[in-house]
């Protein structure tokens, strides 16, 4: 059922902890949390620490009934343990399914039952929240309670000590992983990697990290769940760079962290970024020790990495911005300067990865891609995904020979650079691009802390926006601001904690004009 083939062919995650503290086993993670599942191990942990304890709860887990190739649906709350736990599954070759900490019951229960009776790894805050109005164990095989207990549950806790397993390495086609997408369209699809797949991804993550010349200490905050998260660590861990894994965003808790650890690398989604630009003129300076700044899921405003670049005291600091999908992975991007960034177009995502990535734009209406009439972006990659599980059809109607269409629409500028506009679901008739707009009015209002563009009730654009502690939107700033722009409706102002988000901090576009539609109209 399963054999160990050449490292080359795949990427093993569950070996990811062990290979680097054979290395480098005595350098610190740090956390800003305490892991529920393993209470006595702190906030601060070593490689070897983390692979030992990886290795312990595969025994756990193998004890408990998992077996490989077998589906384990990890649905926890937000923390480290989610990676220990995700990784001991894989370890033993079983297909860790990892259900973001932010769905909601419905879409979790919905979820398992496309699985077909899945092992359930999940907690006692979840069973009695968001899952108590569901029948999950009619919808799961076992279930695996990572504290407390449970009825007709499985308890970790009351597996300590059970015997270590060899690690299990299945065929580097076979499924190892499953992610969802981001659920801005409705129930997230499930999406496949396997071992080879993930060796794909981890090329063009490696490079970048080639880049670094020098040991920093990186600070990662990014969804648990996300594939990200164990390429990130799959690219460290062996590279001895000291790690701060972050649960919270808060800037208040950021800025001591910054500061107390002083991270020289900072990865994060781009929302959070904008978060943290209230953290450049922190008296404490959590910027300041910050050489490189690397953004990967969505394109980010151009005014957000000027701010942050100005908050750093390194010589020649870089924000790598770089464009990727669930199903694909890293693939294209490139890198600002404190030179450039100001006046950079936030459309340009930049530029495919030589002999790893590449990109092509396809006609939508027959016309040849440009910026008036842009085209289906679709990409190539080592890194592409098998499948969406129990979902092959829609998988393969992305799929068009050895490219894959994404979703997205834009162009290649003559220089070759990939600007995106929109996603195809978001675009609006009467707006070039509203991902341009908001890049656009961010710039000019500093006031702003997001703004989306979204169709209101008549298809109209309607600009959504929140401000720096939820200050009433000067209507004057605002004219002045969209006086050169197409028409749009008048702002609809409201708190940013209330905006509708993935677990990777996108706005669901889709949720929030939905809501819009709902509402007696747009007030200024």
């Amino acid at each position: 059922m399963f054999r160990i083939p050449s490292s080359n062919n795949g990427l093993y995650l569950g070996s990811v902890p062990e290979s680097a503290a054979a290395k480098n086993g005595g350098t610190l993670i740090t956390l800003d949390h305490d892991m529920v599942t393993l209470p006595g191990v702190g906030r601060t942990l070593t490689v070897a620490e983390l692979a030992e304890h990886v290795d312990d709860m595969a025994g756990r887990l193998w004890a408990a009934g998992v077996r490989p190739s077998e589906h384990v649906a990890v649905h926890l709350s937000p923390g480290f343990d989610i990676y220990v736990l995700a990784t001991a599954a894989a370890r033993i070759g079983a297909v860790p399914v990892m259900l973001s900490p932010a769905l909601e019951g419905e879409s979790v229960a919905a979820l398992l039952e496309r699985l077909d009776r899945p092992h359930l790894l999940t907690d006692g805050t979840k069973l009695d929240g968001t899952l108590s109005a569901f029948p999950i164990g009619d919808l799961t095989d076992r279930v695996i309670v990572t504290t407390g207990s449970r009825p007709d549950a499985v308890t970790l806790a009351g597996l300590a000590g059970s015997p270590r397993q060899q690690p299990v390495m299945l065929h580097p086609d076979q499924p190892a992983l499953m992610t969802h997408t981001s659920g801005t369209t409705g129930l997230p699809k499930l999406v496949v990697h396997s071992a080879r797949s993930l060796r794909g991804r981890y090329r063009p993550q490696e490079r970048l990290a080639s880049l670094v010349r020098r040991r920093e200490t990186v600070a990662i905050h990014v969804s648990y769940v996300h594939s990200r998260m164990y390429l990130a660590l799959a690219v460290l861990l062996p590279r001895a760079m000291p790690l701060v894994i972050m649960n919270e965003s808060a800037p208040a808790g950021v800025a001591e962290l910054f500061a107390e650890t002083q991270p020289g690398f900072i990865e994060t989604h781009p929302n959070s970024f904008m978060e943290w630009e209230e953290l450049v003129d922190h008296p404490r300076k959590p910027l300041a020790s910050v050489r490189y700044f690397s953004s990967t899921f969505d394109a980010i405003h151009p005014s957000t990495m000027d701010r942050l670049l100005g908050a750093s005291e390194r010589r020649s600091p870089l924000f790598f911005q770089i464009y990727g999908q669930s199903e694909c992975g890293p693939l294209v991007g490139r890198g600002y300067t404190r030179k450039n960034a100001h006046k950079a177009d936030g459309r340009c995502l930049g530029f495919a990865m030589p002999g790893v990535t590449n990109f092509r734009l396809v006609s939508r209406n027959g016309a040849r891609p440009s910026r008036e009439t842009p085209g289906y972006i679709e990409v190539s990659t080592g890194g592409r995904a098998l499948t969406y599980f129990g979902e092959r059809e829609r998988f393969d109607q992305q799929v068009h020979g050895s490219w894959w269409r994404g979703g997205d629409v834009g162009y290649r500028s003559r220089f070759g650079c990939l600007h995106l506009l929109d996603r195809e679901v978001d675009v609006i008739p009467t707006i070039h691009s509203t991902l341009e707009v908001e890049d656009t009015l961010l710039g000019r209002l500093e006031e702003l802390t997001e703004l989306v563009v979204v169709a209101g009730p008549h298809q109209e654009p309607v600009p959504v926006v929140c401000t720096k502690d939820d200050r009433p939107l000067q209507a004057e700033r605002w004219r002045s601001a969209v006086a050169d722009l197409a028409p749009m409706a008048a702002p609809v102002q409201m708190p940013l904690t209330e905006l509708p988000r993935t677990a990777t901090m996108k706005i669901k576009r889709i949720e929030l004009s939905q809501w819009l539609r709902t509402q007696e109209g747009p007030e200024s």
